[in-house]
């Protein structure tokens, strides 16, 4: 069972309050910025009867509790997206059947297989990107009401590209896309980019946000959960892959954007959050990864509850403070 929070250290964060986020408190003696969940992984592979992996998930609150896109890998190795439901963020019933999207224009964008979904709130609606496989990996883009019933939109980009995150609210009066370029295959590059649209349906006006570095980001880096508004810019968690003699290894860092012009970064750790440790991250179909793809955020306290693929196996579960973070990454950016 998740402990209740005893403290009462108020976040930056912009934004309502969700007081009934899953929480743990920091474990005696450790100090680190992040720290994981003592149950995890919260999904084994086996959630669905036919499912080899759950991975690389979004969760966001729906009604009393919270609901969530999930990357299922089935036994036939087909990547699928579920939906799922949880009363309390840790336990999870995942819909046995993958969802069927009604497509707006099959010519432009329909859904032949996908993976690492993102889910964030506009409007009226839940908006849902994830990487769609449409003649070579793109970023797909639809949305639903109630996580029932499914609508797609066309492609946001011709092939390739990956992690498409988007915003959580309009700026400069446009809807606005954190995305990575790539190439057919496992990508041994990648920098973050900024677009905008004035309808979800037609992107451009593309900004280069940053670029891998060295160290545990030195190959590629993607943006991970929605960014978090907070007083002090966009908070952004994002993966980062540092290639070594036994393959790509992947961790997580942030960085802080400009809350008006977001491809313009005020800072970014040099040192990780979280990389892979315990043996349900380093062990798995692949291993060595940490890859986070939602956040749930309490204002009023400043928590924040990260969901994130352990070894592209199982869902892991990591908690941490807004004002810890933000402080780390000014006092830690280069």
């Amino acid at each position: 069972m998740l402990k209740p929070s005893t403290s009462s250290k108020a976040g930056r964060i912009i934004g309502a309050p969700l007081p009934h986020i899953p929480w743990e408190e920091r474990p005696q003696g450790c100090s680190d910025i992040l720290w994981r969940f003592s149950g995890n992984p919260i999904i084994g592979r086996n959630a669905t009867p036919n499912s080899n992996s759950v991975f690389n998930s979004a969760a966001v609150p729906f009604k009393d509790g919270f609901a969530g896109v999930f990357r299922v890998d089935d036994r036939r190795r087909r990547l699928c997206l579920h939906a799922g439901f949880s009363p309390d963020g840790v336990n999870w019933r995942l819909e046995h059947e993958s969802i069927r999207f009604k497509s707006e224009c099959p010519d432009a964008g329909s859904f032949e297989f996908g993976y690492d979904p993102r889910v964030c709130f506009i409007d009226d609606r839940y908006w849902i990107t994830w990487c769609n496989c449409t003649n070579g990996p793109t970023i797909g883009i639809g949305y639903t009401f109630d996580f029932q019933e499914f609508h797609q939109l066309p492609n946001a980009f011709p092939p390739f590209n990956r992690n498409g995150v988007l915003f959580p609210r309009k700026i400069g009066g446009k809807y606005a896309m954190l995305n990575r370029p790539s190439d057919n295959g496992h990508t041994p590059f990648g920098d973050i980019y900024y677009c905008e649209s004035p309808d979800l349906r037609h992107w451009g006006y593309h900004r280069h946000v940053m670029s891998p570095t060295c160290g545990w980001q030195e190959t590629k880096i993607g943006a991970g959960p929605i960014p978090i508004e907070t007083r002090d810019g966009w908070l952004l968690f994002y993966h980062g892959v540092l290639t070594s003699c036994n393959g790509y290894h992947y961790s997580f860092g942030a960085a802080l954007l400009d809350l008006d012009n977001p491809w313009k970064v005020i800072a970014r750790t040099q040192n990780y959050l979280l990389a892979p440790q315990e043996l349900y991250e380093c062990v798995g179909d692949v291993p060595n990864v940490t890859f986070p793809c939602a956040a749930l955020c309490d204002a009023d306290t400043g928590r924040i509850a990260l969901y994130y693929g352990c070894a592209d196996t199982v869902t892991g579960l990591a908690f941490c403070y807004a004002d810890e973070v933000i402080d780390f990454i000014k006092s830690d950016s280069p």
